[in-house]
């Protein structure tokens, strides 16, 4: 039982990546990684996003697949971690055959850390 626990965690802790792997690689001209904002509000609502993110609600994700390069790894985020939106988005990239990752800290957790952001045009 302990070893289909232990499984488990791996299997769940292997959806999510550190806010620190992204960080360390987002200012790179040719970063590896896309940062999704998934978030189904309007901008108004929304106010701000993690610095770089491209907004692409959960909802219409589907629709512009094929827009995606195969070649990078998508982060998806949502309000916070325990919101489903982000875990909607990354089913449809793994499912479609990109690399992706949930971002474990989520948008809250990012602005707590006072990690860069930007108001949202």
């Amino acid at each position: 039982m302990e070893t289909e626990k232990i499984d488990l965690l791996k299997t769940y802790l292997s959806l999510y990546i550190n806010h620190t792997v992204v960080l360390a690689d987002l200012d790179k001209e040719d970063s590896k990684y896309v940062v999704l904002d998934v978030r189904n509000a309007p901008a108004q609502i929304k106010k701000d996003q993690i610095k770089g993110a491209f907004a692409i609600p959960a909802k219409d994700l589907k629709n512009h697949i094929k827009e995606f390069d195969k070649e990078k790894i998508y982060v998806v985020y949502d309000w916070t971690a325990g919101t489903t939106l982000g875990k909607e988005a990354l089913l449809i990239l793994l499912s479609e055959g990109f690399k992706a990752y949930e971002l474990a800290c989520a948008l809250e957790g990012w602005k707590g850390m006072n990690l860069p952001i930007e108001e949202i045009q």
